[in-house]
C-alpha cells in the first residue's frame, strides 16, 4: 500500500527556527549592536507550545529584548527590515512591536502602522490604539481612506471592525458601530476590490448587531450600481442564511417559495474525509417566475449528542412558471480547526428565500 500522505504543516510552522534565523540574521545586518543570541534564545524558549499568534508575538518581545535604543529608533530600524522579510503574514510581528510598546507614543506610532500594513496588514496591531483613544484613532484612520495604498485605505476598515477574526473586540463599537460610519462611506465606492471587500465584511460585522441599521444604511445606496450592490449583499450573507425577511426583500428574495421540494444525500453512511453529494430537486407552484435564493443547513452533531446548525449558500435561480430543476452540491466531510466531526446521525435541511422545505439525512460513521 502507498504510504499515508503527510499532514499539511501547521500555520503555526510560519514562525519557526530558520524563520527566527533569518530575520536575526537581516536585524543584524540593519543594526550591528544587535544581540543576535539574545533574540533567539527569547524566540525559541518554549517555541513548540506556542500557538501561532504567541509566536508572533513572542518575536515582537524578542526585538526589544535584543534591539538597543529608544522605542522610535528600534521602530525605524523595524521599517528597513519590512521590504526584507517576504512573507506578508511573518511581517505582522512588525505591527504587533508596535502594539505591544507604542501606545504611549500613538501619532509615531499610528504612522508606524500605517507604513507597515504596506508589508504585512496591521489590522490586528492598531485595535490597542483604537481601545486607547478611539476618537483619535479614527479620526487619523479616516484620513487613511484618502491613501493612494490600497493596504493603507484597506487597514481604515478591516483595523475597525468590530468583531474582527483573530483580533480583540472592540466592544464598543459592537454596542455602538456609528463612529465607523464615516470610513466606511469613503470607502464604499474605492477603485479596489481588496478595499470593498472589506467595507462589506465590517458591515457583515455589524450585522450581528444590528441588522436593521444596517438594511436602512444600504436601502440608501443605489443597488443598481454594480459594486454597491455586491457590497451589500456580501454584507448581507449571514442575514440572508438566517432567512432574515429584510434582508430577503432586499435582493428580491422577499416572497414565499411556492414550490414542492426533495433533498437526497449520498452516500447515506459515509466516514470522515469521504465527499458527501445532495441532490436537490425542486417543483415550481406558481404561474410566475419566482426568484430563489438556495441555502442548505447540516445539522452537526456534538460531542455532548447534541447538535448545532450552520447554513451554507448553495445558489440564486430565476425558476420559471412550473419549471422543475435539480440541483447537486458536494462537500468532503473532513475536520477543520474550527469544526470536529463526532459520529452520528446528521440532518441536511434544504432552505429557499429563509425557509425549511425539504430535508434528509446522512450517517457518519
Amino acid at each position: 500500500m502507498p504510504p499515508e500522505p503527510s499532514p499539511p504543516p501547521q500555520l503555526k510552522e510560519w514562525f519557526d527556527a530558520a524563520r527566527y534565523r533569518s530575520i536575526a540574521k537581516e536585524l543584524a545586518s540593519i543594526a550591528p549592536k544587535f544581540r543576535s543570541d539574545d533574540f533567539m534564545n527569547t524566540v525559541l524558549d518554549g517555541l513548540e507550545e506556542r500557538s501561532l499568534m504567541q509566536r508572533v508575538h513572542q518575536c515582537a518581545v524578542a526585538v526589544e529584548v535584543a534591539l538597543p535604543g529608544t522605542y522610535q529608533q528600534k521602530v525605524r530600524v523595524l521599517q528597513k527590515l519590512a521590504p526584507r522579510i517576504g512573507h506578508e503574514f511573518v511581517t505582522i510581528f512588525l505591527g504587533d512591536f508596535v502594539a505591544t510598546y507604542g501606545l504611549a507614543d500613538f501619532d509615531f506610532s499610528m504612522e508606524a502602522l500605517k507604513f507597515f500594513t504596506v508589508f504585512g496588514s496591521a489590522e490586528f496591531a492598531v485595535r490597542p490604539f483604537i481601545l486607547a483613544d478611539q476618537k483619535r484613532a479614527l479620526q487619523m484612520m479616516h484620513a487613511w481612506t484618502a491613501d493612494p495604498d490600497e493596504k493603507v485605505r484597506r487597514l481604515a476598515s478591516e483595523g475597525s471592525r468590530p468583531r474582527l477574526p483573530w483580533g480583540m473586540r472592540l466592544q464598543a463599537l459592537v454596542r455602538d458601530p456609528e463612529p465607523t460610519a464615516k470610513i466606511l462611506e469613503a470607502l464604499k465606492d474605492d477603485d479596489s476590490l481588496f478595499v470593498r471587500r472589506s467595507v462589506a465584511n465590517h458591515l457583515n460585522d455589524i450585522t450581528k448587531d444590528h441588522h436593521d441599521s444596517v438594511l436602512q444604511r444600504l436601502e440608501s445606496w443605489d443597488l443598481r450600481q454594480e459594486h454597491l450592490r455586491w457590497i451589500a449583499k456580501h454584507a448581507c450573507r449571514t442575514l440572508i442564511k438566517r432567512g432574515h425577511p429584510g434582508a430577503l426583500k432586499l435582493f428580491g428574495f422577499g416572497k414565499k417559495a411556492e414550490v414542492t421540494a426533495k433533498l437526497e444525500a449520498s452516500p447515506s453512511r459515509l466516514e470522515l474525509g469521504q465527499r458527501l453529494k445532495l441532490t436537490a430537486a425542486l417543483t415550481s407552484a406558481s404561474g410566475r417566475a419566482q426568484r430563489l435564493a438556495i441555502d442548505y443547513v447540516v445539522h452537526y452533531v456534538k460531542a455532548s449528542g447534541g447538535s448545532a446548525e450552520k447554513v451554507f449558500k448553495w445558489t440564486e435561480i430565476d425558476l420559471p412558471a412550473h419549471a422543475e430543476i435539480e440541483l447537486v452540491k458536494s462537500q468532503v466531510v473532513r475536520d477543520f480547526t474550527t469544526r470536529k466531526h463526532y459520529a452520528g446521525r446528521h440532518r441536511v435541511e434544504l432552505q429557499v428565500n429563509g425557509q425549511r422545505v425539504a430535508e434528509t439525512v446522512f450517517v457518519l460513521a
